[in-house]
């Protein structure tokens, strides 16, 4: 059989003004392009099972968040880490490698950060795939009470309390591990993510992103009219015991997108660590249909 280097994943750099973006890439130049944008507080290797499955396909690019992974943005100071700066950087990051269409992975931060993508640029995108990627209210679990106060008061005892939120035992246990079949749950992704968490800023960081999360439901209703006034072809698979984001929110996109395709797999917030090989199933019978569609 013969080998094709382009089907193996590569790891470059991209300079988006003062940062240094990461990504992954695999797949041949010419074939159609899937954007993955992952969530917190992973980075890029989260899709590092998805990618091999799908190169043969498509041209898969994930990058790595200013603020996530090993993509080198400036220091708290020099650079808001808000969501809206977030998708900035990633339509750089489109527009400087040439990307004039695309297909879109969200998921969970990278949902809100697609989404502000796919909306200022609806003729750009030709599908969305969300994997417990939120944009409704339906979507939220109960679980978000010491967030939604650190939203409602700014106050330095409410941003404190949020710090329990990037513990390891919280990445670890609540993240991964809640839903998820142990026997099929890797360690390399959580205790990466661990890893990451523990240089030097990270934590504060991620507690002003968590700060700026509130903007993100304030979107919602622009993010809707996206859908409404465009017919994105929409993918919403799920893994059905997400802690943070409940199947409601999939089965939310068919209000506006009555085409959506929903999927709720028997796993948790991350499921690709445990159903990648379904997931690229899914992809792979959508996909194809969605770009047709697209033209």
């Amino acid at each position: 059989m013969s080998h094709d280097p382009a089907y193996q994943i590569s790891y470059r750099t991209q300079q988006v003004g003062d940062v240094q973006v990461f990504y992954r890439e695999a797949g041949r130049k010419d074939a159609p392009v899937l954007l993955l944008l992952h969530g917190f507080p992973s980075a890029s290797h989260m899709f590092r099972d998805l990618m091999p499955l799908l190169a043969r396909r498509y041209r898969l690019i994930a990058p790595d968040l200013p603020g996530f992974g090993n993509t080198q943005a400036p220091p708290r100071g020099q650079f808001a880490y808000t969501f809206d700066n977030l998708y900035k950087v990633i339509e750089g990051f489109t527009e400087a490698l040439g990307l004039s269409r695309y297909a879109l992975y969200v998921f969970d931060y990278g949902a809100p950060v697609g989404l502000r993508l796919a909306a200022a640029n609806p003729h750009k995108v030709t599908a969305i795939i969300s994997q417990n990627g939120n944009a409704y209210l339906e979507g939220f679990s109960d679980q978000w009470d010491a967030w939604q106060a650190y939203w409602r008061e700014p106050s330095a005892a409410n941003r404190e309390a949020c710090r329990a939120s990037l513990s390891p035992q919280t990445i670890r246990d609540w993240q991964y591990g809640t839903g998820a079949d142990p026997s099929r749950l890797s360690p390399d992704g959580y205790t990466l993510d661990i890893a990451y968490m523990a240089r030097p800023d990270a934590e504060e960081i991620q507690l002003d992103l968590i700060l700026d999360y509130r903007s993100n439901p304030q979107a919602y209703p622009a993010f809707q009219a996206y859908f409404r006034a465009h017919q994105p072809p929409l993918l919403a698979v799920w893994g059905r015991h997400d802690p943070a984001f409940v199947p409601a929110g999939a089965q939310a996109y068919r209000k506006d997108l009555p085409h959506a395709e929903v999927h709720l797999l028997d796993t948790g917030h991350f499921a690709l660590e445990t159903h990648a090989t379904e997931i690229a199933q899914i992809i792979g019978e959508f996909l194809p249909r969605a770009l047709k569609g697209a033209g």
